[in-house]
C-alpha cells in the first residue's frame, strides 16, 4: 500500500510509538460487544488492536485517501466506515451506549469536545489524545493559571483525568507541542444542575471573557454585586478564583431572580 502524507489540513499527525497504543488500547478497555467509535483512525494505529478485541468497530474519518486505505485492510469486515467530518457527525445514529476514542486533530479538538457534550448521554466513557495544554486545561482546578471556560464547562458534564504523557517523537511528523491521553466520563450533576443549561454557558463565558478584569465587570450586564455576594461570590475576585460550581449556583439565582 502506498504511503500516507500527513496534511496539515486535516492537522494529521500520525501516532507510531507501540507502547503508547498499547496503553491507550488498555485504557478503553474494549469488550467484544462493546459499541466503540474511534475518531479519526488515520494509518490505523490504534483502529487495529481495537478491532482485534471487538465485532464491530466504526470509524469516522474525513480523508478520502485513508478512508480508501480503511477499505483494504485485513480487518476491513469488522469496520463501519462513516466518511464526513466529525463536527457534523450525528452520534446518535448510532445505537446503544458508546465508548469514543481517538488522537483527534488539534485544530478542531476544543469545538468536537464542546459538541460531544452535547451527546453525553449517549456516552460511556471516552478516551482522547489532546495537546497536553489542552488537558491541563480540561482537567484544572481554580486559581490557577489553566483554569477557564473549558474547564468549568466540561467539568459540568464529566470526570476527567490526565492518564499518559505522550512525547512528540511518538507521531509521524513530530508535532511541536506535547500530548496526552485523557479519560472523560460522563457524570451529570457533578457540580450541580443549571436550570437553564443555555444561560449557564452564557455566563461562564461571559465570565472569563476578559480574564485580568473582575467578576464584577466582566458579569456587570448580567450580575449587581448583590446578586455575586447573595451566592458566596466575592465581586473583587477574578473568574478564575470561582469554583465550578458556584458558576452554577450563580446562573440558577439570577434566573430564579428574574421569575
Amino acid at each position: 500500500m502506498t504511503e500516507h502524507k500527513a496534511r496539515k489540513r486535516f492537522g494529521q499527525n500520525f501516532l507510531q510509538d507501540t507502547r503508547i497504543i498499547t496503553d491507550i488500547v488498555n485504557a478503553v478497555r474494549p469488550q467484544a460487544e462493546d459499541v466503540v467509535v474511534e475518531i479519526g483512525p488515520g494509518l490505523a494505529a490504534i483502529t487495529e488492536p481495537l478491532a482485534k478485541k471487538l465485532n464491530q468497530l466504526h470509524v469516522i474519518e474525513i480523508d478520502r485517501d485513508i478512508v480508501k486505505r480503511l477499505k483494504n485492510l485485513p480487518f476491513a469486515d469488522k469496520l463501519v466506515i462513516h466518511e464526513g467530518d466529525v463536527l457534523k457527525f450525528d452520534f446518535r445514529s448510532i445505537a446503544g451506549k458508546k465508548k469514543i476514542v481517538g488522537n483527534l486533530p488539534y485544530n478542531i479538538s476544543t469545538p468536537l469536545l464542546f459538541c460531544l457534550s452535547e451527546v453525553v448521554d449517549e456516552v460511556v466513557d471516552m478516551h482522547f489524545m489532546l495537546q497536553k495544554e489542552v488537558v491541563e486545561r480540561m482537567v484544572a482546578e481554580p486559581k490557577t493559571n489553566d483554569y477557564g471556560r473549558l474547564s468549568v464547562m466540561l467539568q459540568y458534564f464529566f470526570e476527567m483525568e490526565l492518564l499518559i504523557e505522550v512525547p512528540p517523537e511518538s507521531f509521524e511528523p513530530a508535532p511541536k507541542v506535547n500530548s496526552a491521553v485523557v479519560r472523560m466520563i460522563p457524570n451529570a450533576g457533578r457540580i450541580g444542575v443549571a436550570h437553564d443549561y443555555k444561560h449557564f454557558a452564557k455566563l461562564v463565558k461571559t465570565a472569563f471573557h476578559q480574564r485580568r478584569k473582575t467578576i464584577r465587570n466582566n458579569l456587570k450586564d448580567l450580575a449587581n454585586d448583590d446578586d455575586l455576594t447573595a451566592v458566596g461570590i466575592n465581586p473583587q475576585d477574578r473568574a478564575e478564583h470561582i469554583e465550578a460550581t458556584q458558576y452554577v449556583v450563580l446562573s440558577n439565582y439570577l434566573l430564579q431572580q428574574a421569575t
